[in-house]
């Protein structure tokens, strides 16, 4: 599995790499916010990122929100700051665990570890089937009566999200802070925005989300 360590210490950067390379991982590295998605996206199979808050260009929390506009990995936060409010201000965008300095290396392995142990065994069933679509989470693919559809990540995790919830009244907040995981405080129509792009994309099978005026959507096939 491959880890993305983002810190503006070397020197801390080379202790948590050191006792993660010791424990089988493999690992990649960014000095500050910006090297950080750079490296991200160009890593399509970082499988958790260890991000500090207090880093040059882009801080932790500004990386953090930008991850979680495209993906649900876990991401552990680092920060000197021991305030509540920090901590609360990372669970809001979306962190999966928060570790105070100093910490310990070999604790923030173990934390490593149960992590991805434990989204491994919350994962969802991988594939998801019906009228006519076929959706393979772990693939990343939407099959429409046996062709591929190109989607988005988003249009992904939304037609998922759909079909997870098939037949339930899902109101563009629940959908917003299911599918881009953050409280949402902006306009809510980028939700229309999405599913308009989404019916266009499968065809006849957009027929099944249903609207529902001024509350939301529902998938029924």
């Amino acid at each position: 599995m491959k880890i993305l360590v983002v810190d503006d210490e070397e020197r801390l950067r080379k202790i948590v790499r050191d006792f993660l390379v010791n424990s089988k991982y493999s690992v990649v590295e960014a000095k500050d916010g910006e090297e950080a998605l750079e490296v991200f996206y160009k890593n399509h199979d970082i499988e958790l990122v260890i991000l500090d808050i207090m880093m040059p260009k882009i801080d932790g929390y500004g990386v953090l929100r930008e991850i979680r506009q495209n993906s649900q990995i876990p991401v552990i936060m680092l920060s000197a700051k021991s305030e509540e409010k920090d901590e609360l201000l990372g669970f809001k965008y979306g962190v999966d665990e928060y570790i105070t300095k100093p910490f310990s290396p070999r604790v923030l392995v173990a934390r490593v570890q149960a992590l991805l142990k434990r989204t491994s065994r919350n994962e969802e069933s991988e594939i998801i089937s019906d009228g006519g679509i076929v959706l393979d989470k772990i693939a990343h693919r939407v099959l429409i009566d046996d062709k591929d559809i190109e989607l988005s990540f988003k249009e992904f995790e939304l037609l998922a999200f759909f079909m997870e919830n098939k037949g339930i009244a899902l109101s563009r907040e629940k959908i917003l802070n299911s599918v881009w995981n953050y409280d949402y405080y902006g306009d809510a129509r980028t939700i229309d925005t999405h599913v308009k792009k989404l019916r266009a994309k499968i065809g006849d099978k957009g027929d099944y989300i249903k609207t529902i005026w001024g509350m939301g959507y529902k998938f029924e096939v």
